[in-house]
């Protein structure tokens, strides 16, 4: 159960704007933060969320910093509210009241919607030092300040999938919170990859490392670069076992089972 924590129109003087004149000059920002925390069972403000050191917070970032875009200022407001208190989704306004239009207005404003996003990722290697690979992932997985890794599973060692002859691979599943976009999470995941110098010659092929976004929220995602949930996911081993073991009622949002029943369906 989450509660809402409100911080209303707070007063900010900072240089934001396309103008010259605005980054030297500066003018009157108001900012709204609307954040969903953990439901407090006591009276304890270690519990909760202390609006006045966020709002402490949000008037640094106006005052100390200089954006041309005010979606930019609330961007980093919203993110630097997430990755430094106890917030679970956040929805920031900033308001210009006196934004340079040329006509009569109350206000220019932007208002936007983080939140930490959960995200299951597959992983495996079958090549040279399998278990060094994987843990150097879960590492950098674990050290970027926009992913926070709640769960690991343990390794199971499968048979190689596609009918490619080659060795047995590790594989593993990681449940994680993450600030990513699920384009954004791809391309980080496949700079791990390359890191470990992964090789897409053969598909089903071989590889050093092999990191692939299982489930997005409940998103279904269909593009050029990103299919979420992970195709043919219902028939792996080696994304269901591991799967199933951290997050037995994770659900596909396409089939509408959870992990656990799609496993237990593909054991029979």
């Amino acid at each position: 159960m989450l509660d809402k924590v409100i911080i209303n129109k707070l007063e900010c003087f900072g240089k934001h704007g396309v103008f010259k004149e605005e980054n030297v000059l500066g003018q009157k920002f108001v900012v709204s933060a609307e954040m969903l925390v953990s439901r407090s069972s006591n009276d304890d403000l270690a519990t909760s969320v202390n609006y006045s050191e966020v709002s402490l917070f949000i008037d640094n970032i106006v005052r100390n910093k200089v954006f041309k875009l005010i979606e930019t200022l609330a961007e980093n407001i919203a993110e630097g509210i997430l990755k430094n208190f106890n917030v679970h989704e956040v929805t920031v306004k900033v308001e210009k009241p006196w934004a340079p239009v040329g006509l009569p207005l109350d206000s220019a404003s932007v208002e936007i919607h983080r939140k930490w996003s959960k995200s299951y990722i597959s992983f495996g290697s079958n090549m040279g030092e399998k278990s060094e690979y994987i843990s150097n992932a879960i590492e950098s997985i674990k050290a970027n300040e926009n992913i926070r890794v709640n769960k690991v599973s343990d390794i199971i060692v499968t048979k190689p999938y596609g009918g490619v002859e080659q060795d047995d691979f590790l594989n593993g599943c990681m449940e994680i919170e993450t600030l990513y976009f699920p384009e954004q999470l791809l391309h980080f995941l496949q700079s791990l990859e390359q890191e470990a110098k992964r090789v897409r010659k053969v598909h089903w092929g071989p590889r050093t490392l092999d990191l692939d976004i299982v489930l997005y929220e409940d998103e279904i995602i269909n593009t050029e670069e990103l299919t979420v949930p992970h195709i043919d996911m219902e028939n792996r081993y080696f994304v269901l076992k591991p799967l199933s073991d951290i997050a037995p009622y994770a659900m596909h949002p396409i089939f509408h089972k959870s992990a656990i029943q799609m496993y237990k369906e593909l054991e029979k």
